[in-house]
């Protein structure tokens, strides 16, 4: 088993039930286990700003799948809930986006999919619920705590449990 760490965000419809489905859908228990959850965060939208607050939460799982197969599960969670990628504005609405964060340490740069995220230490939405559950996790020689301190997280509310 291989370790890695998602992000999940969403904001057309019930966000938070969606990402629940979401995570249930892509942690079958075998080949991705789900090995922690972050609470749900309610952030403002980035990079389109002319739109509904996101819910965003991080998950570390272990799991069997290769990257590209741990993307091509995550993308069909996103279609199967509603995601339409060809219909969609770039950070525009959508009901579930899915990124592999990291996948243990490795770095992969091969067209459809980078590791680690490249813009991983740009985006307080995706930091501040991954320094829940992997505070020390160092990506890039960078401890997720530690950059997650340097950037602004206006705005971003912890929202209690359903």
């Amino acid at each position: 088993m291989t370790p890695a760490w998602l992000a999940l965000g969403g904001n057309v419809g019930d966000s938070r039930a969606i990402l629940d489905r979401a995570v249930a859908l892509l942690c079958d228990g075998e080949a991705v286990r789900l090995t922690a959850r972050s609470a749900d965060y309610r952030t403002p939208p980035w990079g389109v700003e002319d739109q509904a607050p996101f819910v965003n939460l991080c998950i570390a799982v272990d799991t069997t799948l290769p990257p590209q197969a741990l993307l091509a599960r995550a993308q069909s969670v996103e279609r199967t809930l509603g995601r339409n990628r060809a219909n969609e504005q770039r950070w525009g609405p959508r009901t579930a986006d899915i990124d592999i964060i990291a996948y243990d340490d490795l770095s992969l740069s091969d067209g459809a999919l980078t590791l680690p995220h490249p813009r991983l230490f740009e985006r307080a939405f995706v930091l501040v619920p991954l320094s829940e559950i992997a505070p020390d996790l160092a990506v890039g020689g960078i401890r997720i705590k530690d950059a997650a301190a340097k950037l602004d997280a206006a705005g971003i509310e912890k929202l209690p449990p359903c």
